[in-house]
């Protein structure tokens, strides 16, 4: 599943569109980004309510290619949208919470 095939099925708004559109690899939610940084998965998604410019530092240390940002949460500063397009990092934002997207991904990216 890419980056845009998640988009669509989690119907979320994506907020940083200038990405590659690359297959995941993974997704790891956490709040705490120093759990981030110590346990996800390159090429993953992260899954958070942390919507501000160390949340794309942190991606960006673990090479995460999409932040999923739940409960309609809303960006805490310009910077972090910026921050992701520098680094080609999709950013997108749902409605659902943390624990109804980790579901659809863990059984969207599941093996069959």
């Amino acid at each position: 599943m890419t980056i845009r095939e998640a988009a669509a099925m989690l119907k979320a708004e994506i907020l940083q569109n200038e990405f590659e559109d690359v297959p995941l690899t993974g997704a790891y939610t956490s709040d705490l980004l120093s759990d981030v940084m110590a346990n996800a998965k390159e090429g993953g998604a992260l899954i958070t309510i942390q919507a501000h410019k160390n949340t794309v530092a942190v991606a960006t240390l673990v090479n995460i290619a999409l932040i999923i940002l739940c409960n309609n949460r809303p960006i805490q500063d310009d910077d972090m949208l910026e921050a992701a397009k520098e680094e080609g990092i999709a950013v997108i934002r749902t409605k659902e919470n943390q624990f109804t997207v980790s579901g659809k991904l863990w059984t969207a990216l599941s093996p069959r």
